[in-house]
């Protein structure tokens, strides 16, 4: 491997013996070495390779001193079985032994210190003996150091996965039995990047680092320029390779293409991303020309939150298994027939959805269904719906090498720069790389990368020359896609539906898109076609609905929740926002006690909209009961409401508009009254008032006389 530029940090803190010799001693708290490789060369070991080079840097993370740093290349025994390939992935210790003696990095390495490593090995010497059968093996940059207050340890190390496909000075043996293979290659955004997208209106992104991920070294870019530098040369990897694209990422980019906005907290700015847009799509379109391409979920939704956002009904399933329309628009290739690839494995509940979408096929894990599918398409019992199971071993491989945590409050994380040669190893390993004749291995392997596999640029490259290297070698055959599904599905049982993912979307981000969906749905039912405009009311408030998919896409997961709603309540905003009831300049006298309120409203939606006045804030005026108003489309004038004053006086009152369902609509305005005469309640409470007076008056006066009268007969 070329400039291995990102980092492969794997640091464990292990009571171990010093394998220079020293005695056992526990590594010191808080003391650690870091191990950047830059270089491995080469990346599949074959009977031409000689020597095999790793350089790099080792750097004090930790806040003590580390003295005599040195380092030594090991190798673990032959894997034999998944277990021992799921150990170098966990990033757990294994068996080895050197290939080479330990070399000094530097005297000592204070903290924040970094010196460079550089070791070759000659594989033709007796160390290297064990590299002498074909076969995947444990590879190990290994890291001695003593931390001051502590004696020697292993302080950093980095593992991964070497295939060797013949030993040094050796011919292949040959691959009796090779399987096939297919290799996806997805296209989709690091997270759904628009903030807001309403009908009629420029896009708004929430940042323009999409412009980024689509020119020069960015992850988008990169794929495509890899894919496109190593087709041409291959025919196995292009009969292969088939192209899985999101279809929000394309309408975004489309859209970028003609100009857009960037939100920010003073407002929204020019976007900077629309040449490098137009750059991207046409480099798209030419690599994926006359070649497969299949569909991901419309911003990769996660399915089965889609189904509990609105219980009962498929049809927000529906809109995000139906982007092939849009594949097809924006890249001119239309993609495979009713073939889906969304994330997980669907429950039985989503498959009966995409079946009513007219989805035939899901490419996923197959692991929850019972039995589990081990390489051949399956139909899932009770459902037409064909799974054609991906490889999950070289899945995880692909996805990076966990690390050992800071601390018990820092969570461990993954590497996914170690993706591409411990994928390269996960796939020989599958292919039967080195096992013994007769072993069972899968007839077909369907290769699918993290779906935002990030990796350095040349990564791309490296891993799809390698691929082809398999190929050419006769490790694996080359099957497309069509092929691969054109054979006939075995059955199978049931889709395991074990209660929602703990690792799918968050609870209060589906809630939270629930009551959006609804507000959503109040305002399309109260929308009418204006027979001058003639735009649907659903196609008005189909930004919401689309937001609601970015919102419970799976690329979510692990980030803020309040991130992954935001562009769902931008759009319902800007659509409920241009119904609104403008705040008077002045303040408003009413003639009379029951003269009626003038109230402008504007309506710059295309359609009509039936709503309802509501006050608040009005203990000095009574409206009559609600009822609803129709506002046409495009335009504004003053509606009078019919109100009664309580009171004499100065008050004012805020008035508003709401959806019959409840929607509210724009924000609420403030009226400032006066009113000099008085109601009819006013009236009857003074008239009342002024007859219990009279009342209590004509009592006293009447005792008053009684007592008087009683006065003068006893004088007398």
């Amino acid at each position: 491997m070329k400039r291995f530029a990102a980092a492969f940090l794997s640091v464990l803190f292990l009571a171990v013996p010093a394998l220079a010799g020293a005695p056992v001693a526990q590594a010191a708290e808080g003391a650690r070495l870091r191990v950047d490789l830059t270089e491995l060369s080469p990346r599949v070991i074959t009977g031409s390779t000689t020597t095999l080079t790793v350089a790099g840097t080792v750097t004090n993370t930790g806040d003590r001193k580390v003295t005599r740093p040195q380092v030594r290349l090991q190798v673990g025994e032959r894997a034999t079985g998944e277990r021992g390939i799921g150990d170098v992935l966990s990033g757990a210790v294994v068996k080895d032994s050197p290939l080479t003696d330990f070399t000094p990095v530097a005297d000592a390495l204070a903290p924040g210190q970094s010196a460079p490593l550089n070791i070759t090995v000659n594989l033709t010497g007796t160390r290297a003996a064990q590299l002498s059968r074909a076969g995947v093996y444990p590879l190990l940059v290994n890291v001695n150091g003593t931390p001051e207050f502590g004696g020697p340890a292993r302080l950093g190390a980095v593992s991964m996965l070497m295939p060797v496909l013949a030993g040094p000075g050796r011919a292949s043996g040959g691959h009796p039995g090779a399987p096939s293979m297919t290799l996806l290659w997805p296209l989709t955004g690091n997270v759904p990047h628009v903030y807001a997208a309403p009908y009629g209106s420029p896009l708004v992104l929430a940042d323009d680092r999409l412009a980024a991920e689509i020119s020069g070294d960015g992850r988008l870019n990169a794929l495509v320029t890899a894919a496109a530098t190593a087709l041409p040369g291959n025919s196995g990897l292009a009969k292969s390779m088939c192209f899985a694209l999101d279809p929000d990422l394309l309408a975004t980019v489309a859209a970028m293409s003609r100009g857009y906005l960037v939100h920010t907290d003073t407002g929204n700015v020019d976007g900077k991303g629309a040449d490098a847009a137009k750059t991207w799509l046409s480099a798209l379109r030419s690599l994926v020309g006359g070649r497969c391409v299949v569909a991901l979920p419309f911003a990769d939704a996660d399915l089965d939150a889609l189904t509990r956002i609105r219980p009962g009904d498929a049809g927000l399933v529906t809109r995000a298994a139906a982007g092939a329309a849009t594949i097809q628009q924006v890249t001119g290739v239309a993609p495979q027939t009713g073939v889906l690839w969304p994330a997980g494995t669907p429950s039985a509940s989503v498959l009966s959805a995409l079946a009513g979408a007219g989805v035939r096929t899901v490419l996923t894990d197959a692991g929850k269904l019972a039995p589990a599918a081990t390489g051949g398409g399956v139909t899932v019992q009770g459902s037409t719906v064909r799974v054609q199971p991906t490889d999950s071993l070289i899945a995880a491989a692909m996805t990076g090498v966990p690390t050992v945590p800071d601390s018990v409050t820092v969570p461990a994380t993954t590497e996914p720069a170690v993706a591409s040669q411990n994928g390269l190893g996960a796939l020989a390993f599958r292919a039967g790389l080195g096992q013994a004749a007769g072993q069972q291995r899968p007839d077909h392997l369907l290769v699918a990368p993290p779906r935002r596999w990030d990796a350095p640029a040349e990564e791309f490259t490296t891993y799809l020359r390698q691929v082809g290297g398999f190929l050419e070698a006769g490790l694996v055959t080359a099957t497309g896609l069509p092929s691969l599904l054109a054979d006939d599905a075995a059955p199978s049982g049931a889709a395991g539906d074990s209660g929602q993912d703990a690792a799918g979307i968050d609870a209060g981000v589906v809630s939270t898109l629930s009551d959006i969906d609804d507000q959503a749905t109040g305002l399309a039912a109260a929308m009418r076609i204006d027979p001058t405009k003639r735009v649907k009311p659903d196609d008005v408030v189909e930004p919401v609905r689309l937001a609601e998919l970015r919102g419970a896409s799976t690329a979510w997961r692990g980030l803020p929740a309040a991130a992954a709603t935001t562009n769902a309540q931008a759009e319902l905003a800007a659509i409920s926002g241009r119904v609104s009831v403008t705040q008077p300049k002045q303040t408003i006298a009413l003639a009379s006690g029951n003269s009626p309120l003038p109230v402008y409203v504007s309506n710059d939606l295309p359609v009509g909209i039936n709503a309802r006045f509501a006050l608040n804030n009005n203990t000095g005026l009574r409206s009559e009961e609600a009822k609803d108003w129709y506002f046409p489309a495009s335009g504004g004038k003053n509606y009078f409401l019919p109100v009664e004053a309580l009171r004499a006086g100065r008050f004012s009152v805020d008035v508003s508009l709401r959806t019959p369902t409840g929607t509210p609509l724009g924000s609420s305005a403030r009226f400032e009254l006066t009113s000099t005469e008085y109601g009819a309640i006013t009236i009857i409470a003074t008239v009342a008032a002024g007859v219990a007076l009279l009342l209590l008056a004509s009592r006293r006066i009447y005792r008053r006389v009684k007592d008087a009268r009683a006065g003068r007969d006893v004088v007398s």
